[in-house]
């Protein structure tokens, strides 16, 4: 159980797949500008992830022990499936959130986190349980992520902020304090390394 709750921990918050990895870094940036959106399809992201994770765990135990050249090209076609599952799921029950996540719902598909997840995954030789805290750590992560910025970004807009340092200066700024701040948790659970 400890290492179950290492893993959740290290994957949310010590190993954050976008502010320590630097991992899925379009959608923290494109997405980022509305709070209801950044958590909306950061759910979406952690519901790819989980599934990413069970289809790899079975590809990697009934398939690729015996094909281990096709251990990329099966873990992208999970990923782009499941993203297809998910746009067109949203699209008939939230024609709404459709049109606010745009370009950035199908851009899941080319997600490096998500592929990251699969190759941690397996290079790691996470077991099914092991696997799915890990997608659940990460997806939460990601999400955390992706509110955090959006928060600081909605109240930027709020703030007297000099010119100079308005848009993209500004999220970059936030970004890397946000990611100084995460280095922070590196010492959390130092037992667990």
């Amino acid at each position: 159980m400890a290492e179950l709750v290492w893993i959740f921990f290290s994957a949310l918050l010590i190993n954050n797949f976008v502010l320590s990895y630097f991992l899925g870094l379009c959608p923290f940036f494109g997405v980022s500008g509305r709070l209801d959106t950044a958590f909306r399809l950061g759910l979406a992201t952690l519901f790819v992830m989980v599934i990413t994770v069970v289809c790899a765990w079975a590809l990697n135990t009934f398939v690729l022990p015996y094909a281990p050249y096709l251990r990329l090209i099966s873990f992208i076609l999970v990923i782009a499936s499941t993203v297809q599952f998910v746009e067109m799921f949203i699209k008939k029950v939230s024609p709404a959130l459709f049109r606010a996540l745009g370009i950035f719902l199908p851009l899941i598909t080319t997600n490096c986190a998500i592929l990251g997840l699969a190759l941690f995954m397996t290079n790691r030789e996470y077991g099914l349980l092991q696997g799915l805290v890990f997608a659940l750590g990460a997806g939460a992560g990601f999400t955390l992520a992706l509110v955090l910025m959006a928060g600081l970004r909605q109240e930027t807009e709020l703030s007297s902020v000099p010119s100079i340092v308005k848009g993209t200066a500004m999220n970059l700024l936030m970004a890397g304090i946000l990611s100084l701040a995460f280095m922070g948790f590196a010492g959390l659970f130092s037992a667990g390394s």
